[in-house]
């Protein structure tokens, strides 16, 4: 089997794109129009999702004293509503609010990675931290609040891009990988080995997937936590991967990988139904606060995932195995 490099030669790549880089796979070159159209996309993505920019929307729905209605583009409504199938599918697990917890625990516009003090007091939506369901109201893709909110689409917001993306290349490539940090969306004529990453070692691989059609994407805390002292002997180890009901980072679960079809035939990856990279994208996320049982109810996908102890566990249709 050829590998990926000779099959598809020619790579465009994005190396600032949503902070960890984006790089296309494709047979033939990118005309430099296409290319200069899609890095024109990504920053008026960044510009209007990105809780690291201090001009953009979300930023400034951020700073909205007593809040107000903000028109985001029609792009965003199929990532609106994904966000809220996965709050009511994890009951409230998964919620774009959870920026509020972030910056709180030091994963904030300048990555201080410093604890905010007394913030034990103000985590999660227990403790009163605005909710999706509750203090966002939503019409299409124009949002209504009451007090500022800090809201963060990390969970699904790179493969929403992706999918984005992929909507005119596809009409101009037959084949392609777009991998944006991991998460990959394939549409290839034939399978793809894909590495899953060791979380512990990320030089180690502890099993490997086929994939030649849809997304497949992994979530780790791996590559981003850091440690807060708590006195002389204790040492609190934190990750981007919050339960937003509590505010705080899962410990039971270390990596997971999950993959989800390309849409069904006659229906363009980017549209609304035509989503499989941000599905995918969300999904790995929200397996580390709700099972795949709970989750499988609403959305189609199959998957794989280590826990603390090391337990692997997948599910029926992973194109993939553990070594």
């Amino acid at each position: 089997m050829d590998s990926l490099a000779q099959r598809m030669p020619y790579v465009t790549a994005f190396p600032r794109a949503l902070g960890t880089g984006m790089v296309i796979s494709t047979p033939r070159p990118v005309n430099a129009e296409a290319r200069d159209r899609m890095a024109t996309f990504i920053a008026t993505y960044e510009r209007t999702l990105s809780r690291f920019r201090t001009d953009s929307l979300v930023a400034e729905i951020g700073r909205a004293e007593h809040g107000g209605g903000f028109d985001f583009p029609d792009w965003a409504e199929p990532l609106f509503g994904l966000y809220d199938a996965l709050f009511e599918a994890t009951s409230g697990a998964i919620d774009p609010c959870i920026g509020e917890d972030l910056i709180r625990l030091g994963y904030d516009a300048s990555l201080s990675f410093t604890v905010d003090p007394g913030s034990a007091e103000h985590l999660g939506a227990l403790r009163g931290r605005p909710t999706w369901g509750g203090d966002v109201e939503r019409h299409g893709t124009t949002l209504i609040t009451r007090r500022p909110i800090n809201l963060d689409f990390g969970a699904c917001g790179k493969g929403h891009l992706v999918d984005l993306l992929a909507a005119p290349l596809a009409a101009d490539s037959a084949e392609f990988v777009i991998d944006a940090g991991g998460d990959l969306l394939i549409r290839s004529a034939e399978p793809i080995a894909i590495a899953l990453e060791d979380p512990d070692d990320a030089t180690r691989a502890v099993g490997v997937a086929h994939i030649a059609g849809g997304a497949f994407c992994a979530s780790a805390p791996s590559r981003r936590h850091w440690e807060v002292a708590v006195n002389e002997r204790t040492h609190l180890k934190i990750h981007h991967l919050l339960n937003a009901i509590d505010g705080l980072p899962v410990q039971q679960t270390e990596a997971t990988w999950v993959y989800v079809p390309g849409p069904p035939d006659g229906q363009a990856v980017g549209t609304p139904a035509g989503h499989p990279t941000a599905l995918a994208d969300g999904l790995a996320t929200a397996l580390f606060t709700t099972g795949p049982e709970a989750l499988s109810r609403t959305f189609p996908f199959a998957c794989a995932t280590l826990d603390a102890g090391r337990h692997a566990t997948i599910s029926s249709g992973f194109p993939g195995r553990f070594l």
